[in-house]
C-alpha cells in the first residue's frame, strides 16, 4: 500500500480502491498560443500529484488534501455549482470538485466519491499544479466508473473544470502534457487538433542539464490578466479575418501588424506568431540531436514574453539574465508567467556556477531565494495501485 493510500485508509476507515497520479510539467517552449489554436513543446516533470479514491453511491463527495492544513471538504454532487465554488482555504477542492462537475455536465455516470490528494508539485511556480490535480482526479474516477475516456478526453474534461467551474480560462496544453507525456520525450501538441507527436528530448545523453528555477513569486492567473490577453488575441484574429492566431502565416506578420492599429495588440500577436514558429524551428532541432542551439530561441522568447506579451516579472528577468550570463545556453520564463519559473538549458559541469549565479543575484536583489532543481521528461498520468 502507498503512503497516500494509507493515509486514505486512516482518514476515511477504509482503504481506497487505487491510487492515481499526474504529473507537473515544465513547457519548453510555446507559451500563451493553446489559446490561440497553436502549438506548444511541454514535457512532464517527476514531480506529481497523487490521488487516492473510493467511490460512493450517496452523491457525496468528500476531498482532503495532505499538503493544506484544512479538513475534509464535504460537497454534495447534485449542488456543483460554477457559480459558487469552494472558497478560503477550501479553494484547492475547487479543481476536484470541478472535475466531477465537468463529467457530469458531459453526462457520464459519476455518483461521488471520497478522495484524498498528496502532491509535490509546487504551487504557483507555473509548473502546473493544477493540472496535475486535475488530471489525477479525471484519471481516477474514469477508472472507479468504468469510464471510457482517451487521455486526450480526459484532459479536455480536466481543462473543463478549469475554465468553467474555476474560472481560469487557460488552454489545454497543461492537461495534455499531464495527461499524455511520455518519459524521455518532449510533447509536440497542435492545440487545434489536439494532434501529438513525442520528441526525443535527453539532456543528459548531450552533456545537458536543464535547470528550472522557481523565484517563489506566486502567480495567480484568475485575476484577470490571463483573460485581458485571451480576448486582446481574439479581437486581432476576428480583425485580421482567421478563425485564430495559428492562422496567421510567419511570413505574413508585418503585413499583418500594419493592419491593427492599437500597439498592444500589434505586441501580443507578434508574440504568437513568432512562438508558434520558435516551437516548429526548436522541434527540427531537438529531431536533429543539435540541442545546444535550441537555447537561443529559449532566450528570443523571454524577450518576447516579457516585451510583447508582458507577462514577466522583476524576478524572472533576473534569473533569465543571470542564468545566460553565467553560461546557459538560453533561458526563458515557463507557464502563464507573473510569477513561477524560469528555464536554463546548461552544460552539466556548468550547473553549480549557475545555481551559484543566480542565487548570488537574488540574495543581491533582496529577493526571496530561488528554488532550483534540474528537470528531466518524465512519464504521464498512471495508476499506481
Amino acid at each position: 500500500m502507498t503512503g497516500t493510500a494509507e493515509e486514505f485508509r486512516e482518514l476515511y476507515g477504509s482503504p481506497p480502491e487505487g491510487v492515481w497520479a499526474a504529473p507537473g510539467r515544465v513547457n519548453l517552449i510555446g507559451e500563451h498560443t493553446d489559446y490561440n489554436d497553436g502549438f506548444a513543446l511541454p514535457f512532464a516533470l517527476p514531480q506529481r500529484t497523487e490521488v487516492a479514491a473510493a467511490p460512493r453511491t450517496d452523491g457525496i463527495i468528500r476531498l482532503h488534501s495532505a499538503n493544506t492544513r484544512a479538513g475534509v471538504v464535504t460537497l454534495d454532487l447534485a449542488a456543483l455549482d460554477p457559480a459558487h465554488p469552494p472558497q478560503g482555504a477550501d479553494s484547492w477542492a475547487a479543481y476536484p470538485a470541478g472535475v466531477f462537475w465537468a463529467l457530469l455536465d458531459a453526462e457520464l455516470p459519476v455518483r461521488g466519491a471520497d478522495l484524498h490528494v498528496r502532491s509535490d508539485v509546487p504551487t504557483g511556480a507555473g509548473l502546473s499544479s493544477s493540472a496535475a490535480l486535475e488530471v489525477a482526479t479525471a484519471l481516477a474516477l474514469a477508472d472507479l466508473y468504468g469510464l471510457p475516456l482517451t487521455r486526450p478526453e480526459l484532459a479536455a474534461l480536466a481543462r473543463r473544470a478549469e475554465n468553467a467551474y474555476v474560472g481560469v480560462p487557460c488552454g489545454v496544453m497543461d492537461q495534455m502534457a499531464s495527461a499524455c507525456a511520455t518519459e524521455g520525450h518532449a510533447l509536440h501538441l497542435d492545440t487545434r487538433s489536439l494532434e501529438q507527436r513525442h520528441i526525443p528530448f535527453d539532456c543528459e545523453a548531450a552533456g545537458l542539464r536543464l535547470l528550472v528555477i522557481d523565484t517563489r513569486v506566486k502567480h495567480a492567473l484568475a485575476d484577470g490578466a490571463y483573460a485581458q490577453r485571451l480576448a486582446s488575441c481574439h479581437r486581432a484574429a476576428e480583425a485580421l479575418g482567421v478563425p485564430a492566431l495559428r492562422d496567421l502565416p510567419y511570413e505574413d506578420l508585418e503585413a499583418a501588424l500594419a493592419r491593427l492599429a492599437d500597439p498592444v495588440v500589434r505586441r501580443r500577436v507578434r508574440h504568437v506568431v513568432t512562438e508558434n514558429e520558435r516551437v516548429l524551428r526548436t522541434e527540427e532541432l531537438l529531431r536533429a540531436g543539435r540541442l545546444r542551439e535550441t537555447g537561443p530561441l529559449l532566450t528570443e522568447g523571454h524577450a518576447s514574453l516579457r516585451d510583447d506579451y508582458e507577462v514577466s516579472c522583476p524576478e524572472l528577468d533576473l534569473a533569465v539574465a543571470t542564468a545566460d550570463a553565467a553560461g546557459a545556453h538560453g533561458s526563458r520564463m515557463t507557464g502563464g508567467g507573473f510569477g513561477g519559473s524560469a528555464l536554463a538549458l546548461i552544460d552539466a559541469a556548468a550547473e553549480p556556477t549557475v545555481r551559484r549565479a543566480v542565487t548570488d543575484a537574488f540574495r543581491r536583489a533582496g529577493h526571496t531565494p530561488p528554488r532550483i532543481t534540474s528537470a528531466s521528461p518524465s512519464a504521464g498520468a498512471t495508476r499506481l495501485a
